[in-house]
């Protein structure tokens, strides 16, 4: 992708944390940038160096085609499609309801899907699009109380995978991100959910461990910028021939690697030990 060109990207999830970084690194790179996301007022500061700020959630379909058909109106389509928004619900399976669970893969799967479908006709006539993935080092790896969040992961990396050799012969390049330890809203948002449906359950002491082991993790300092996902972004979308998966964030790559060469019983242990 030629970035010195006007292309046009569309960021879900921009209100905060990694997506409002990934909008404003794409700004400074001279991308056309629609911030999509339900906060519209927490976007203020990108409009202000030229984001295109729209309200969207991304489980409603009418809201999904809305924000496409006013891209399409105004300039033709997506080139570049940041799937971003996601969030992560905890709280051990037995004391998780089935409809939150549900609630859990419409956002953090079937949402995106559901845009990726719309931006795609217009990617394939031009013979060119990027298509980036925030997944999660919990696409690879678990921690108990996290079923529903890591399942909706895995399944994210698995369908990009597909989605990566449907859209090869199209000119379509799809990454995948996979951060690890972020300073986000992502603890905050995980902590009170979990603690409301395992804190007085059969599961409370782990709840409580798990409660302390994350507020640790996204304290100042705890864990990465999302500056450093926003800038792997970049470089992933100026690269000839991007790579298929990023592992970026604190704790992402040596996880990742003990998980794949020290098999389940020895991450068993690790994730016991740690909580």
């Amino acid at each position: 992708m030629n970035m010195n060109k006007k292309s046009v990207a569309l960021v879900t999830g921009a209100s905060s944390g990694m997506g409002k970084e990934i909008t404003q690194q794409l700004l400074a790179d001279g991308l056309v940038v629609y911030a999509a996301a339900r906060r519209v007022d927490k976007m203020r500061d990108s409009e202000q160096l030229g984001a295109i700020a729209i309200h969207m959630d991304i489980t409603k379909e009418a809201d999904v085609s809305r924000v496409l058909a006013k891209i399409q109106e105004k300039d033709g389509g997506v080139d570049v499609l940041i799937n971003n928004a996601g969030f992560g619900s905890y709280g051990a399976m037995e004391d998780t309801t089935i409809e939150d669970a549900k609630y859990q893969f419409e956002v953090n799967l079937f949402g995106l899907a559901r845009l990726t479908k719309l931006v795609l006709p217009y990617m394939r006539n031009q013979e060119s699009g990027k298509i980036v993935n925030i997944s999660s080092m919990g696409g690879k790896i678990y921690t108990p109380l996290g079923s529903w969040y890591h399942a909706t992961k895995h399944a994210l990396e698995g369908w990009s995978d597909c989605l990566r050799l449907e859209l090869a012969p199209f000119g379509i390049d799809v990454i995948v991100v996979e951060p690890g330890i972020i300073e986000t809203e992502f603890g905050r948002a995980m902590i009170e959910p979990m603690m409301e449906r395992s804190g007085n359950s059969a599961y409370s002491e782990m709840a409580q461990k798990m409660k302390a082991a994350t507020m640790k993790s996204y304290t100042k300092g705890g864990g990465s910028s999302p500056a450093l996902v926003a800038q792997t972004v970049s470089g992933a979308l100026k690269a000839r021939r991007p790579k298929t998966r990023y592992v970026v964030g604190k704790m992402a790559r040596p996880l990742l690697l003990l998980r794949k060469w020290g098999g389940d019983r020895v991450f068993d242990r690790l994730v016991q030990a740690s909580i």
